[in-house]
This record gives structure tokens, C-alpha cells and sequence, in this order.
């Protein structure tokens, strides 16, 4: 069984301004080591998260210094949550059903009441709204519940506690986490945090401003860039920042759900994945590309990419395009086959089924070049630009130049979806792309926004053409 995600919808009422982003690779972890005891027999903790890496073990949130003398809660190398409640002296309970969406937001709430006579009562997951049962029943060893176990052990949100008797972080964890919450001395219903939508029926998070969070409570909305560990709960219990800048506060958020790209979708077993899956590395053996969580077949649709790096060679064949989802051939790529489009760094073509070059100006790019991508489904036509220049001259607010596509087309076999895409026509590099469907991992010296007002891009937005979050789709998809 597959625990299903949520995503936001167009009217939330509350709006969750920002989230944090967390890279496994460096590693990114929020630290507070200053907690006292707090109620260890009661209390509540609530975060949204978005996942962004599988099948491998990451940690949410955790406390304590050492593998014997923590608990927390992650999630195993089989993807489903694990609420761990004191290491090796304590019990481990798995949550039935597995966390494989990562193209969208889950809310989970962890509710502790031990001064409950039934364990069962004791010991609560929510997920999205709904209690979930735990695989072999709640067991608490430890009466006591125990979390701030004492003033020396730190808590951790993104690694495992245990890293500070390592000194290597342990179990990062890789994704979007908003909306953190602990409840210090209250078992709270999820509905202290969320509601389901009177439309749709979707799980979407309500203001927690008027909860009282007990003395050692903590609510991190991430919206102070420069620290994005500040509790805004009144407590002033502030984590510290291991790996983490300001470029990590993201408008991703569980109100507002933007595009990534998708490592299910990881032609040839190459591609890694990096930054909350906005940084593409493509494979160094066999032609590969990769393409986004969110495919459109309507509207207009902007983004841009960043080629960031090479890891080696001359031969400048990466590609920027769109696509539907990938085939499994090991000579494809961008181009090579019907409904793929690629503007390839190398000769400034735009390749087109079979690998033709049509609207081409040899217009090159090289690393550090930024590619806008304009897509416009409502005459079939796709503009990239270089640095802010389109190619041919073209005009994409006025329908103007631009390469024609053939429009996705479901009854024929094919998604009836078009997803942005990322590859190399070559079959010996390794190309770097950096994408910014609108909260970049880059550094943006400008600032453009949609004409809706979302998205932070470095150069304008065509007029009439929006960025690929569910606000947007529920509006303009």
C-alpha cells in the first residue's frame, strides 16, 4: 500500500509562505541544543515534508547524542515511517504504508499521551488528515515517552543525533520540510494543524499562530532567510544551520506545490539528483534525459535552467527541452524521437523528431548560461532564449517565430502531457543542469515574477505565460 501525497489547490485560505530545502548530498541539518526536559509524557509534533531521494534511510526529526540514547522520527530504506521513541532502550513502530511520492506534500502529525492507560491511545500517527495504523501495534517500552530526554541532548531536524557522536552527519534527509512543529505538554488532534478542503476534499494546513506551544515548544516557518532555523513560537528555541543558506528557503511549499524533476523518470539508470531535485547530473555512458514531476497539456509555461557544470571534454552536446515521458532505448535523447524538442548547447539548434535542426540561429551556449524555456500549448510552439535572448528573434507574448511542435496527443498512445526535460547527446559526458521552475538553487540577481506573482526568475516572464506550480495549473492548466 502507497500512501498517497497531497497537493494544493488553487483557494487555500491559509498560505504557507515558505519551506525549507534540504540536500542529502552536502549534508543540511537544523540543530537545537539548548532544550530542558519539557513534558516527556505529553506532547505533539507536526511537519509537512516533500521527499525528494527513495529507497534509502532518512531522519526528519530526531534528539539525543547517540545511537543508544535517541528517538525520532524517519523514514527507512524501505520508504515508510518509522516513529522511534529511545534508540536501542526503546521501541521502534513502523507506520503502515510507504511514503513513494515525491512529487508532492505530506502532512504528518506524531501525537504522544502516555498518561493514557491503552497504548493505542498513547501512541498516534497521522497522516494527511488521517490516523494510520502502526504495523505491529503501538508499543512504548519506555513509559515515559521520553522526548528532550535532558539539556544535553540536542534535537535535530534533517540528520540523525547520533551525528554528534560521530561527527558525521547520519541519515540526512532529502526534500522540503514546512511548517515544523513541536507541542510541548499537549496531544493534539491533526486538526490542530490542517482541515480537509470543503471542495476537493484535499488535507491543507491552517494557521497555527493560536496554538500555544508550551515552554519548550517550537514552530519553524522558515521564513526568515537569513536564519532559517528561528522559532517563531515565542520560546526563541532556535536551531542552528549545519549546510544551510539563504538560496534554501523555497516557495515550495504545501499550499503552493512547484514542478521538480523526477528521479523515477531516470532514463538509462544514469542521472543523479541533487537540491530537492532542481540539479540534474546526466550519465557519462550511454545517451540519457531526464524529465520534471509535472507535465502539461494546455496553457503557456515558463522556466528556466542553469548548465552548471561539465565534468569533462569539448564536445558541448547538452540539451534543454521538453519531452514525454522517456523510452526505454539506450541510443534516445532530445530529439531523436517524436514529441521531444532540445535546444542543444553544442551547434544552437532545436532538434526535432529524428533529430532534425529547425529554427536554428547557432545561437551556442556554454556552463554558466541560463536557457528560458517558453512553452505556449495554445498555438504549439516552444521559444527558448540564452541569457534573456531569444533565439530567431522570436516573441513569445506575441506568438512570434519559435519552433512549432505537434501537439501531445493521448489517443494516439502517447501521455497526451508534455514535461521539461534535461539530457546530453553524447555518450561520454557528464552534463550539470540547474532547474528553476520558479524557487531556484541558484542565486537570482534580478527577481521576475509571473503575472500572477509567483516564481523568482532572472529574467522576465513572458506576458500571459505562468510557472509550473498548482496554483497556476488549477488556474491556467
Amino acid at each position: 500500500m502507497i500512501i498517497l501525497g497531497t497537493n494544493s489547490i488553487k483557494d487555500t485560505g491559509f498560505n504557507v509562505a515558505n519551506s525549507c530545502r534540504f540536500n542529502d548530498a552536502s549534508p543540511d541539518i537544523l540543530k537545537n541544543g539548548t532544550e530542558s526536559d519539557g513534558n516527556r509524557k505529553v506532547w505533539t509534533m507536526s511537519m509537512w515534508i516533500k521527499r525528494s531521494k527513495l529507497g534509502v534511510r532518512q531522519t526528519l526529526w530526531n534528539w539525543g547524542s547517540n545511537s543508544s540514547a535517541e528517538g525520532g522520527l524517519y523514514i527507512d530504506a524501505n520508504d515508510f515511517l518509522v516513529l522511534n521513541n529511545d534508540g536501542q532502550q526503546g521501541s521502534s513502530n513502523e507506520v503502515a504504508g510507504v511514503f513513494r511520492d515525491i512529487s508532492a506534500w505530506y502532512h504528518i502529525v506524531w501525537r504522544c499521551d502516555v498518561t493514557e492507560s491503552d497504548n493505542d491511545d498513547r501512541w498516534r500517527c497521522y497522516i494527511n488528515g488521517v490516523q494510520r495504523t502502526l504495523t505491529d501495534g503501538a508499543t512504548i517500552s519506555n513509559a515515559d515517552g521520553e522526548i528532550n530526554k535532558n539539556g544535553t541532548h540536542q534535537n535535530w531536524i534533517g540528520g540523525a543525533a547520533r551525528s554528534l557522536q560521530s561527527g558525521n552527519p547520519i541519515y540526512p534527509f532529502g526534500g522540503y520540510i514546512a511548517e515544523a512543529v513541536f507541542v510541548d505538554g499537549q496531544a493534539l488532534a491533526p486538526t490542530s494543524f490542517g482541515e480537509f478542503d470543503e471542495d476537493s476534499g484535499i488535507w491543507k494546513p491552517i494557521s497555527v499562530s493560536g496554538l500555544t506551544f508550551g515552554d519548550e515548544g517550537v514552530y519553524l516557518n522558515f521564513e526568515n532567510a537569513a536564519e532559517l532555523g528561528t522559532d517563531v513560537s515565542g520560546n526563541g528555541n532556535t536551531y542552528a544551520e549545519t549546510g544551510l543558506a539563504a538560496i534554501d528557503q523555497s516557495t515550495d511549499t504545501c499550499t503552493n506545490n512547484f514542478a521538480t524533476m523526477n528521479p523515477l523518470d531516470n532514463f538509462y539508470a544514469g542521472g543523479t539528483f541533487a537540491e530537492g531535485n532542481l540539479q540534474v547530473t546526466s550519465v557519462n555512458t550511454g545517451y540519457t534525459y531526464n524529465t520534471s514531476t509535472f507535465g502539461v497539456a494546455s496553457g503557456k509555461w515558463y522556466w528556466e535552467v542553469k548548465w552548471s557544470a561539465q565534468d569533462t571534454g569539448s564536445s558541448n552536446q547538452v540539451q534543454i527541452g521538453i519531452a514525454k515521458r522517456v523510452t526505454a532505448s539506450a541510443t534516445t535523447w532530445l530529439g531523436s524521437q517524436a514529441y521531444t524538442y532540445a535546444y542543444q548547447g553544442s551547434s544552437g539548434h532545436v532538434l526535432v523528431s529524428g533529430g532534425n535542426a529547425t529554427g536554428s540561429s547557432s545561437t551556442t551556449y556554454a556552463v554558466g548560461d541560463i536557457i528560458s524555456v517558453a512553452l505556449d500549448l495554445d498555438n504549439n510552439k516552444i521559444h527558448f532564449a540564452k541569457n534573456g535572448t531569444y533565439t530567431n528573434s522570436s516573441d513569445a507574448a506575441g506568438n512570434s517565430g519559435g519552433v512549432t511542435i505537434t501537439a501531445p496527443d493521448s489517443t494516439s498512445g502517447d501521455s497526451g502531457f508534455y514535461f521539461a526535460a534535461f539530457g546530453d547527446g553524447n555518450d561520454s559526458l557528464q552534463e550539470t543542469g540547474q532547474f528553476n521552475f520558479g524557487s531556484p538553487i541558484h542565486a537570482i540577481s534580478s527577481g521576475n515574477t509571473d503575472g500572477d506573482g509567483y516564481g523568482n526568475f532572472e529574467y522576465a516572464v513572458p506576458s500571459g505565460y505562468f510557472s509550473l506550480n498548482t496554483k497556476n495549473l488549477a488556474e491556467h492548466g
